[in-house]
């Protein structure tokens, strides 16, 4: 368990975001609880990505609120992480690309090594500790940005479509980590257009259609007997 796990629960309170008076999320209602994998599927366009932002307040709402746990006197941003399809790699070792983060939250010199030395280890990238990251394959920078957020010990990590640009072998060795990631304690809240991996990966999926969240329910419900016929037409068509 987390130190901190008060953080949790996220409360989104009929939250909306619109650009130039074009609504793309409309009035969100959700409570995201520690514990289960929450996995966000629904067509292009539906707003995925952008709830993901505004959970994790790189977007702020136009309308509604987004709040973290009362209980909570810290800075969320401080608690949470995010990994994004293509990751952000300085131009550093892999390994200082892990320690920078730990650098800026504060960890002294020895610990963040030994941490990220740690982190990198348990991604499998131990051994490529000294390499330029940005000379790295597709799937080993996204591992790195894996060790970069987990070393940070989240409350909360956020995933927007981790594996979209993956061959499989890379795909699975991601999934592996998310996984060992929220064994450790770590809320897990990803996006995917994956179903294959929704089904693997998800204890509960949030379903979203133009904007709005259509379905909330447990991942093996919502595969066996989706409740909504948006929510059935995205399976039918995904499955052509």
């Amino acid at each position: 368990m987390h130190a901190g796990v008060s953080l949790l629960p996220l409360v989104l309170d009929r939250v909306s975001y619109a650009v130039n008076g074009t609504a793309l999320i409309h009035e969100l209602n959700l409570t995201l609880s520690a514990g289960s994998r929450t996995v966000i599927l629904g067509p292009n366009g539906a707003g995925k990505s952008l709830a993901l932002r505004l959970c994790h307040g790189l977007l702020k709402p136009t309308a509604g609120r987004v709040r973290w746990a009362g209980a909570f006197t810290g800075d969320p941003m401080r608690r949470q992480a995010m990994v994004f399809q293509r990751p952000v790699m300085l131009r550093r070792s892999a390994l200082a690309n892990v320690a920078y983060g730990l650098k800026l939250a504060g960890m002294g010199r020895t610990e963040r090594t030994d941490r990220a030395r740690s982190m990198l280890d348990r991604v499998g990238l131990l051994g490529l500790a000294d390499r330029p990251a940005r000379s790295m394959s597709g799937g080993e920078q996204q591992r790195v940005a894996l060790a970069r957020a987990w070393a940070l010990q989240p409350v909360v990590l956020f995933l927007d479509e981790p594996t979209a640009s993956l061959d499989p072998a890379a795909s699975r060795a991601v999934e592996a980590i998310i996984q060992a990631i929220h064994e450790a304690g770590t809320k897990i809240v990803m996006t995917t257009h994956n179903l294959g991996q929704a089904r693997r990966l998800a204890d509960e999926i949030l379903f979203l259609d133009r904007g709005r969240l259509v379905e909330r329910t447990a991942a093996n419900r919502f595969f066996s007997a989706p409740a909504t016929p948006e929510a059935r037409a995205f399976l039918r068509e995904e499955s052509l």
